[in-house]
């Protein structure tokens, strides 16, 4: 018995996405207790947490989050830096407007810059909320700086 129940299939959480829900409940508790922190420090804090998680990233990935860090920092520094799902991300009044996802996350073929709601980059009845990423060329670096500034600059 043990052994087909080895061979079926399971549709529950994979071991990656089990270990990034307690990361995420890992953040919450952090930024519950950054509460009475002014705005300032809530963001040096993230800062910093966003930083690490980076370094902590295998390459290439580590290398692509790391520039797009920068480009986020320079194309919309009002957004702020913070982990979510345990990865980068850069949230507009404590909502994540755009994240980072690298491969080695949930083991997929190429990391993702994904936009959520609040980001608004509607065009039209439909619109892509996640662009897949392979390598950063100028050109690619480009459309991400003007992805993102036109995310910082919409209304929740």
């Amino acid at each position: 018995m043990a052994e087909s129940t080895k061979n079926k299939s399971y549709d529950g959480f994979t071991e990656e996405e089990r270990a990034a829900m307690k990361e995420r409940a890992q953040e919450l508790k952090s930024g519950a207790k950054r509460r009475g922190s002014t705005g300032k420090a809530a963001k040096v804090d993230g800062e910093s947490d966003v930083l690490a998680k980076i370094a902590d990233l295998p390459e290439p990935d580590r290398g692509m989050a790391e520039r797009i860090h920068a480009i986020v920092k320079e194309s919309a520094p009002a957004l702020e830096p913070k982990t979510w799902y345990g990865m980068p991300a850069y949230a507009r009044d404590g909502k994540v407007v755009c994240f980072f996802q690298g491969s080695g996350k949930f083991k997929t073929r190429y990391s993702t810059l994904g936009f959520n709601d609040p980001a608004k980059l509607d065009d039209g009845d439909m619109w892509p909320v996640a662009y897949a990423l392979t390598e950063l060329t100028a050109e690619v670096e480009a459309r991400i700086a003007e992805l993102v500034s036109r995310a910082a600059g919409s209304q929740a």
